[in-house]
């Protein structure tokens, strides 16, 4: 993983780390002299890391999801820079390019083991959002401006340099996407990739156009505030999200890690991290740390492990009244966090987005799988009489019954079976009484 220097106490709340960032971009001839909408042109070594990331850097604050628009102009990734490029007339997003960038996303997670910091790539684009802002983009949120060397100097996205390049030849091969666009689906791909819930999301947003549209930094919450409960409340109420959904997205942590010497957070190694995947050290949350379950919350509520990181906005989700009858609640049925966590992040990827077209574009799961087999009353009729449709409903209460249905059918004529052993039993019994 990336190593991250540490510019200040960071002050992200949702810790992770990174995969080994990939091998540096082909480099292009210099670009121009820098304008207004120069992008990124800062060495990896200034951006090792924060919280919730999975690339080469190092552990990364996962912090709150919102979305916006892709812009019109996306910016292209050299060995050290980001320049515009114009991106194809039309939607913000082109739909089929949409659904072959996520399997393409799907890809890089199994090599790169990055979902953490897909995860906080999203989360800290989006989580810029103000509802008490009505303008765009002066109101922030999932907009692409986290592509901006003005942006990724805020001190809560140390490291997320490693996320761009992660990304950038993505972005590259579909530039019919946006990059507001990319980031939300990298974030719900890394998720549902990782074992989570399906996030039920939409596309169409608009990028910002360029670094002047950025959002002031201090949007986004630290790991460590005086008192971690107010603190949370204060960020994502201007979000305009609840304590529930407050605690829900906080489960995000159940993914990545944390290194002391890049987030000022977490132990140099443990039992968990040793051996990495990616660079070895750190400490994680969880013991499965890429994996996506409820784990956070049983082990936050226990404290029994000293080698699983917990932060003071991690603690106060037991310690505040309101917030623990929502984490009480997730460790005991991970059915019930999974449903509030795709809904909270969802909701969090949309705030303050603007979409093109204004109906939003969904993507499909791919082609539809080949139709079970329909269950046939008729099929289990003896001889030339057909069964009478009292007789088909009973049949087909007693084939629900064993678990066969229209989407499960069973392995076998089930009920053919059973007639045939009844049909020799009833001829055995005659037999035997005569």
């Amino acid at each position: 993983m990336a190593e991250r220097l540490s510019l200040s106490p960071p002050p992200q709340w949702l810790l992770s780390v990174a995969p080994p960032p990939p091998p540096p971009l082909a480099s292009s001839p210099p670009p121009p002299k820098p304008d207004s909408l120069s992008l990124i042109r800062l060495p990896l070594s200034l951006f090792a890391l924060s919280p919730l990331l999975l690339s080469n850097a190092s552990d990364l604050l996962l912090f709150s999801p919102i979305s916006s628009f892709a812009s019109r102009s996306p910016v292209r990734a050299t060995s050290d820079s980001f320049s515009p490029v114009a991106s194809p007339k039309g939607y913000a997003s082109a739909p089929d390019q949409l659904q072959s960038a996520r399997e393409d996303i799907k890809e890089l997670l199994k090599t790169t083991f990055c979902h953490p910091i897909l995860v906080r790539l999203g989360w800290h684009d989006a989580g810029t959002y103000n509802k008490d802002i009505e303008e765009w983009p002066q109101r922030g949120g999932a907009n692409g401006s986290l592509r901006f060397e003005v942006e990724l100097k805020h001190a809560a996205n140390a490291g997320l340099l490693n996320a761009l390049k992660l990304i950038q030849p993505i972005k590259d091969k579909y530039s019919g996407v946006t990059y507001a666009d990319l980031f939300q689906l990298a974030s719900a791909t890394a998720i549902e990739e990782a074992g989570g819930p399906k996030i039920p999301m939409k596309y169409g947003r608009v990028d910002v156009s360029g670094p002047d549209q950025c959002p002031e930094e201090g949007r986004l919450p630290d790991a460590g505030p005086p008192t971690p409960a107010t603190h949370l409340r204060d960020v994502f109420y201007r979000m305009g999200l609840n304590d529930k959904e407050i605690v829900a997205l906080s489960g995000a942590h159940t993914l990545g890690r944390s290194r002391p010497e890049r987030s000022g957070w977490g132990k140099r190694e443990t039992k968990y991290t040793k051996d990495g995947p990616g660079a070895p050290g750190g400490q994680s949350w969880t013991a499965q740390w890429l994996k996506f379950d409820n784990s956070y919350f049983k082990d936050i509520k226990e404290r029994r492990d000293e080698d699983l990181l917990v932060l003071p906005t991690d603690a106060a989700l037991f310690e505040d009244p309101s917030f623990k009858v929502y984490a009480e609640k997730y460790a005991e049925d991970q059915d019930v966090f999974f449903k509030d966590y795709a809904e909270a992040h969802a909701k969090l990827s949309n705030l303050g987005a603007k979409f093109d077209p204004p109906e939003c574009i969904p993507i499909d799961d791919g082609p539809a799988k080949g139709a079970p087999e329909k269950f046939v009353a008729a099929k289990y009729s003896s001889g030339k009489k057909d069964l009478s449709e009292t007789m088909k409903q009973k049949i087909r209460a007693e084939y629900e019954a064993v678990e066969g249905s229209p989407d499960k059918p069973l392995q076998s004529n089930y009920f053919l079976n059973i007639m045939i052993v009844i049909a020799v039993l009833a001829i055995l019994t005659s037999l035997l009484g005569n």
